[in-house]
């Protein structure tokens, strides 16, 4: 099996590994099956459909980033990522991994056009094209009820170490910001790699 080929296998096997070392002894138990939960469903479908469809390697690379950067951020909670040499580069006030990793969430538009384009599910091409940045957005605002609601029913620090707003009154607007400018980046790749497929395939 060629190295190509195999590239979605390498991702898995690395993510199981990833998983398995942060598992252990994470900053809070509670955050960490929160911020899991969600990241081991996204894996799991990917497998469990993976004969059914198979995304290109740019769609699983893409799709990898937030799988990582979320589990990583589960073991420490995002705002205690060790990001510290960022944040001093830039000079920010606070920890931005969990920006870069909202940003990310964007990605999945880049599969979810890939995915419409191989089904034939849109026939026009700027459906094609707004489409998966309209559902990322969607996406977006529910895990940000989510978040609001689990902050809720747990306890102070729990709920504030998942939402990781670090003090920030609009840090739910400004991460919604992130997924839909991540969004967009994905779908100008997408447009850029597989402009010519969506030529040939004559869409209004």
């Amino acid at each position: 099996m060629e190295l190509k080929s195999r590239f979605p296998h390498i991702l898995l096997a690395a993510y199981i590994i990833l998983f398995i070392a942060l598992a252990i002894n994470p900053y809070s138990r509670e955050v960490w099956f929160a911020e899991n939960l969600p990241i081991v469903l996204i894996v799991l479908a990917l497998v469990l459909t993976y004969r059914r469809f198979r995304f290109s390697n740019t769609a699983y690379a893409l799709m990898s980033v937030l799988i990582f950067m979320h589990t990583i951020g589960g073991h420490y909670t995002f705002a205690r990522v060790p990001f510290g040499f960022i944040t001093d580069l830039f000079g920010f006030e606070r920890n931005h991994y969990d920006r870069i990793a909202h940003f990310s969430v964007g990605f999945y538009a880049y599969a979810l056009a890939e995915l419409s384009l191989a089904k034939k599910w849109i026939k026009s091409k700027w459906v094609l094209l707004t489409f998966p940045v309209f559902f990322i957005l969607s996406v977006a605002a529910g895990y940000e009820i989510i978040e609001w609601q689990f902050a809720v029913m747990e306890d102070s620090s729990a709920g504030t170490d998942f939402l990781g707003s670090q003090g920030d009154v609009w840090d739910a607007q400004k991460d919604m910001l992130a997924d839909g400018l991540g969004a967009l980046s994905a779908i100008l790749l997408f447009w850029a790699v597989r402009r010519r497929d969506i030529s040939r395939r004559n869409l209004a």
